[in-house]
């Protein structure tokens, strides 16, 4: 194979590894945005399940309230029945008696409600205390792994940028132009293999005599529609064009 071929497709593997880690890095702050909205979604889940049990409180004690004022008028009447001189006055008092007694009732019903009610709020709220917690520690774990993802990046970038400048000086300089040129419009991907007459990034079919020189490996050509530098594998290596066919425009 072309010394200059084979460099151009170690140097397209190289290029969009770094493109790869590039965007993995890119796209932390995003990343970390994702993990923030999920603990604060629990947060609120939270949140709202102490306001509700917070307004049920209020509520109870309100008709508490309301049960202590009727109770107060039902000892009032009771104490005025033993007063009263009139048959009239005794079945008036009887009649307010008997209303206190109607509204207390029905005031406890709400309050018995009201307290069963709390109880599965008190539960809605423990596990949504638990979500929150098991959240937390989840958004935690990933937190670490991302940073620990972020410090592999960098030296994978650092790794690959040695690398790439040994590669790049045994280049002629004007294939690195034409690779570096050409990658510039093509997304990044500038190097493309050739298989079955066809260019694979493109899927444009190759003129005959084009694809017989690619197939020989030992020179630079390019395909006719997207100008990428073409090469050939005589047997299919997955390791050789990983990466490189990935659909661009």
């Amino acid at each position: 194979m072309n010394s200059d071929l084979e460099r151009l497709i170690t140097l397209q593997r190289l290029d969009s590894a770094t493109h790869d880690a590039e965007r993995r890095l890119a796209d932390e702050p995003e990343r970390e945005k994702a993990l923030e909205a999920r603990l604060e979604a629990a947060r609120a889940a939270v949140a709202t399940a102490k306001a509700h049990l917070a307004e049920n409180q209020h509520a109870r004690r309100a008709v508490e309230k309301d049960v202590a004022v009727h109770q107060g008028r039902l000892s009032k009447f009771r104490e005025q029945a033993m007063a009263v001189k009139t048959n009239q006055e005794y079945h008036a008092i009887q009649h307010e008696i008997a209303f206190a007694q109607t509204e207390i009732k029905t005031l406890e019903d709400t309050i018995l409600e009201q307290m069963m009610a709390a109880d599965e709020m008190s539960a809605g709220l423990k596990r949504a205390e638990a979500a929150l917690a098991a959240e937390q520690k989840a958004i935690d774990a990933d937190r670490k792994a991302i940073a620990a993802e972020a410090i592999e990046m960098k030296a994978t970038l650092e790794r690959i940028g040695a690398e790439r400048a040994d590669l790049v000086r045994g280049l002629t300089p004007q294939v690195l132009h034409t690779f570096e040129q050409v990658a510039r419009k093509r997304n990044g991907i500038a190097v493309a293999e050739a298989r079955d007459g066809v260019c694979t990034i493109c899927h444009v079919r190759l003129r005959p005599q084009v694809f017989n020189t690619v197939r020989r490996n030992d020179d630079i050509t390019q395909c006719d529609h997207c100008n990428r530098i073409l090469f050939f594998v005589p047997v299919p290596i997955t390791a050789v064009s990983d990466g490189l066919n990935q659909p661009a425009s």
